[in-house]
């Protein structure tokens, strides 16, 4: 118990390079991280709990497996462990072929509306349509709505998991929400 008092007052970077140097310090950055990434995955995977626990333990299996190749960049460990996540996510809609969905906080989707200069005060038939056109948006642009918006990512945190710069992070993100933007006026 008092080692595992010790530890929690390591850093991230301090925890993985234990980890690094002995593979049991890796269960707690599995104990830090397994609810955000769980969370993560779950709210992707459309409220599938079962399948949105395989896709964590993946997550944490390949991040173990690959922990000898991660470096720190100066960007949270956890950027690192959505990246993984987003992959396993995507992994199981191509593998069964079916369709992702943005899961919908009311506050969230106007959130969106307004940065795609849409009117902010929308009746239920509007936001309807909404989330209509977001769900019909390609997954590329899709996912990255629902980590912006719904999962609250920044843009440091978004170029991490898409491996591209935070400018180009915001950049893609605006030529996502000018498209939406265009669907909407049509």
């Amino acid at each position: 118990m008092g080692r595992r008092k010790n530890i929690k007052k390591l850093t991230d970077a301090e925890v993985v390079a234990l980890a690094k140097e002995d593979i049991q310090y890796f269960g707690e950055l599995y104990y830090r991280y397994f609810d955000q990434i769980f969370k993560f995955a779950f709210k992707r995977l459309g409220g599938d709990e079962a399948v949105a626990g395989d896709v964590t333990q993946q997550t944490f299996m390949k991040a173990m497996a690959n922990l000898h190749k991660y470096e720190d960049r100066g960007f949270l460990f956890s950027s690192w462990l959505y990246r993984i996540a987003q992959n396993e996510v995507n992994m199981y809609f191509r593998k069964s072929k079916k369709e992702a969905s943005i899961p919908v906080d009311e506050n969230r989707l106007k959130d969106v509306a307004n940065e795609a200069n849409i009117d902010i005060y929308m009746s239920e038939n509007e936001q309807q349509l909404l989330i209509d056109i977001l769900n019909e948006i390609d997954e590329e642009d899709k996912d990255l709505i629902e980590i912006r918006f719904f999962q609250e990512l920044s843009f440091k945190e978004i170029a991490v998991i898409y491996n591209i710069s935070e400018a180009n992070a915001k950049m893609r993100t605006y030529r996502t929400l000018e498209k939406i933007g265009k669907k909407w006026s049509k």
